[in-house]
Formats: structure tokens, C-alpha cells, sequence
């Protein structure tokens, strides 16, 4: 790329951004599915969260031209075992995609609820369609259960949920979007092991440059997988000779149910149930960390929605209590199959959707508790307010960055728990007017 070309980009200095993981998908971020309609009428609204560093002021440029880059990087690939033919078919006409770097320095000021995210995930269309191909499926998915031990009905609902069931997978060459990310991106070591995947992946024959396309941020095929996880847990299912998650529906079932199996899904637990708490009930309980047997929870007063029941043989196992909107909203118990949906997307709003979708199918998963509609989550400017306020006050809350982690939401429940409230660590306006007045 010619140095005059770069010199009109205009990139943001950023301060150094923390570790993120990704499995599968860029962790709190929407999936491809999420960012198209499902159809002309139905829009799915999502939770698009801040990524996890802010901007500061002033612009640089690139120290390199893109050109240098890639020359440099072109030998990166040949020592990790990259053939130069398949590193210059791979690269061949790739230019930077000002598209990606403006994806990936997005910083939107404003997130929808859980709730509005939900009623999109759960679209009625979305159940139709996923009870349709279940049935379509049946002796794939029968087989896939028999060797993987992962419910059908959740292999299904990932899929809706990444892709649409395979409609919208991404339309950017994984290779361009990649190479974009290790030249100037906020993570370039990270995208730079993901590029060496990419092009691993083409060596072996799996697939064709130009038919590598994905997400600007490289997750692929129709359960988006990125090129590390692919490398490690992509399945040829079919036997065709092939590992093919964009065209083979086997192969990309067969690959989420892999990665899930891997991720610590138990054959036979169900992820979780919804819960009433009782007007006594000690909200700082509502943390990940506090992990007690489903026994124990309903023995502290917890109970069931009228007409639900604990799920079968899940008395004595491990469980967190989740309230996703606050001690005024819905809340869950969450056994360990939530986990291994958490791990990947690491989002406890996705985890929701995935595990209520499957449930939908079976004509189930619908929410008793009341969502508080009239509590509207923080802009991303108000979090960054509301952290640097709590850390005034003596309440740390760590790096005012908008993202609200678990040193945030420990600040919060003190905060909450010395002004008398229930210490359910829900960042909201009240906390912030309050800390505003003192």
C-alpha cells in the first residue's frame, strides 16, 4: 500500500487494551446473525457492549505501509511452516479494509437492554425455522448426541444464533479482514495468530481464499468459528475429506458440538432454570463466585416459577445465581453446561438466548419474571462516570474504561450495600445520581 494512501487514514491513538479472550466469537459482540434482519418486518435487536479500550485523543499513522507489513509478516508465516505459494495465493490483491478498522474502533455510546436482545434472539420466525430444520435433522442431530453428548435443540440454536441458521455468515475474506487487524488493529498478536490459523487452514485444503470469508473480525462459517478454534476443534463430519463449516451443515454442527464438549458440556444436565428470590434475600449471593448446590439455594428460600420444576437430577449440582437486569428483574440459577456456552461467547446475555432458544423449540424457555422496562441500561459515557465516581468514593472500581467487570460490580455492591440498598451489583441511574449528589 503506498505510504500516501495511509497517510490519509486517520487512526486513533488507543491506550493498551486488556487481554480478551475469543474462542469463537469476539466475546459481547453481536454474531453476524445479529447484525441483519431476519426478515424484512423483524429486525433483531442486539447488545452491542463497548470494546475494551476507549479512545484518547490524538491520531497517528501506521509506522509501516502496509506493503512493509506484509513483507515482514510473509516471513512470520514461512517459519511457522506456511508454504510461499499458499502465503501468495492467499495474499494475492489483499489491501487493507477501512470497513474492519472502523468495526473495530466502533465505540457505541448506547446498549439495548436484555431484554429488547432477547425478544430478537427469540423472534417467533427464528423458533419456526429452528423447529423446522430440527426436524430436517433428525438422524444428523441423533448422531451428533450420540457422539458428542450436546442437546440437539442447543447445536440448533447456536446456529440460529451465530448465523441464521447458516444464511448470514459474513461476507468479508477472512484473510483481508485478519491481515487488516494485524497491521493496525487494537490486538495485532492476536490477529496475527489467527491470520497464521487462516492460512494454515488453506494449506490444508479445507477451503479456497475466495471462498474464506466471515465476519470482519474473522469468525467464519455458519457457527463462526475463528481460524485457532477451527484449527483445533473443526470436525469433518460428512467424510468428504473436508473440515467445511461454511457449506456442510454436518461439519458445522458437528464442530459447535465438539467445542462444546470440549468446553465441559455434561450429557444429560440441563444449563439452568429461572428462580423467584425471596424479599429477604441477601443480593450480594448474586455472584459468579458464589457457587452452592442447587439444594442449598432453594434451602435459602429461592423458588419456582407456579408450574416449573428443578430440572431432573440437578439437586446436588453446582450452581451460580444470575440476575441479568438487577434484583428488580428475572433471576437464574446457572449449572455448568451455562458455562460451556459462555465459553463460546462470552456474554451471560448470549448464553441466555442460546440456552432459552433451545428450550423455545420444545415449546418451553419463557421468562415468568417481570423485566424493569423503566430502568434503562447506562450509555457507555455514564459507565465511564459511574466507575470514576465509585473510585472517588473510596469504592474501587479499577480502570474507568465502561466496562462494567467483576472489580465494577464489586464497587457496586459495596457502594449499594453502605447506601442500604440491595447490593446486587446492577449498575443504574440511581447509583449514578446518587453518587452524583454526595
Amino acid at each position: 500500500m503506498p505510504l500516501s494512501l495511509s497517510r490519509r487514514w486517520q487512526l486513533r491513538q488507543l491506550t493498551a487494551a486488556s487481554s480478551l479472550i475469543l474462542l469463537v466469537a469476539c466475546a459481547e459482540q453481536p454474531t453476524v446473525a445479529d447484525t441483519l434482519p431476519l426478515a424484512p418486518a423483524q429486525p433483531t435487536p442486539v447488545v452491542t457492549l463497548p470494546s475494551a479500550t476507549p479512545d484518547t485523543p490524538g491520531e497517528i499513522q501506521p509506522l509501516q505501509t502496509f506493503a512493509q507489513w506484509q513483507a515482514g509478516f510473509r516471513q512470520q508465516a514461512l517459519q511457522a511452516g506456511i508454504n510461499p505459494s499458499t502465503f501468495d495465493r492467499a495474499f494475492l490483491g489483499v489491501t487493507p479494509d477501512l470497513d474492519v478498522i472502523k468495526a473495530d474502533r466502533s465505540q457505541p455510546e448506547f446498549s439495548r437492554p436484555v431484554w429488547e436482545y432477547l425478544d430478537g434472539a427469540l423472534s417467533p420466525l427464528r423458533v419456526r425455522n429452528g423447529k423446522a430444520l430440527l426436524e430436517k435433522n433428525g438422524e444428523l442431530l441423533t448422531r451428533l448426541e450420540q457422539r458428542y453428548g450436546v442437546d440437539r435443540n442447543v447445536l440448533v440454536s447456536v446456529w440460529g444464533m451465530e448465523s441464521n441458521f447458516g444464511q448470514f455468515q459474513g461476507n468479508k475474506s477472512v484473510i483481508r479482514s485478519l491481515a487488516t487487524l494485524a497491521y493496525e488493529g487494537r490486538r495485532p498478536a492476536f490477529a496475527q495468530a489467527q491470520l497464521i490459523a487462516a492460512l494454515q487452514i488453506l494449506q490444508n485444503g479445507d477451503i479456497q481464499p475466495d471462498a474464506m470469508r466471515g465476519s470482519w473480525a474473522g469468525a467464519m462459517g455458519q457457527t463462526q468459528f475463528i481460524p485457532t478454534t477451527y484449527n483445533t476443534h473443526a470436525v469433518d463430519f460428512d467424510g468428504d475429506g473436508r473440515r467445511d463449516i461454511w457449506s456442510s451443515s454436518a461439519d458445522a454442527l458437528a464442530s459447535t458440538a465438539h467445542y462444546l464438549q470440549s468446553s465441559g458440556w455434561k450429557r444429560g444436565e440441563s444449563w439452568g432454570f429461572e428462580v423467584q428470590l425471596p424479599a429477604s434475600f441477601d443480593y450480594w449471593l448474586a455472584d459468579g463466585s458464589q457457587r452452592k448446590s442447587v439444594a442449598e439455594w432453594m434451602q435459602m428460600g429461592l423458588k419456582l416459577p407456579a408450574g416449573n420444576q428443578v430440572p431432573v437430577g440437578s439437586e446436588q449440582l453446582s450452581a451460580t445465581l444470575l440476575l441479568p437486569a438487577g434484583y428488580r428483574g428475572p433471576a437464574f440459577l446457572l449449572l455448568d453446561n451455562f458455562r460451556a456456552i459462555l465459553k463460546y461467547n462470552n456474554s451471560s446475555s448470549y448464553a441466555l438466548a442460546v440456552s432459552l432458544l433451545g428450550e423455545r423449540f420444545s415449546n418451553s424457555g419463557f421468562i415468568r419474571g417481570d423485566w424493569p422496562k423503566d430502568d434503562l441500561p447506562l450509555s457507555r459515557s455514564e459507565r465511564v462516570e459511574l466507575q470514576t465516581l465509585l473510585s472517588a468514593r473510596q469504592f474501587d472500581a479499577g480502570s474507568a474504561d465502561g466496562i462494567i467487570g467483576a472489580n465494577t460490580r464489586k464497587a457496586i455492591r459495596s457502594a449499594q450495600q453502605a447506601l442500604g440498598w440491595p447490593a446486587d451489583g446492577y449498575p443504574n441511574h440511581k447509583l449514578l445520581d446518587s453518587l452524583r449528589n454526595r
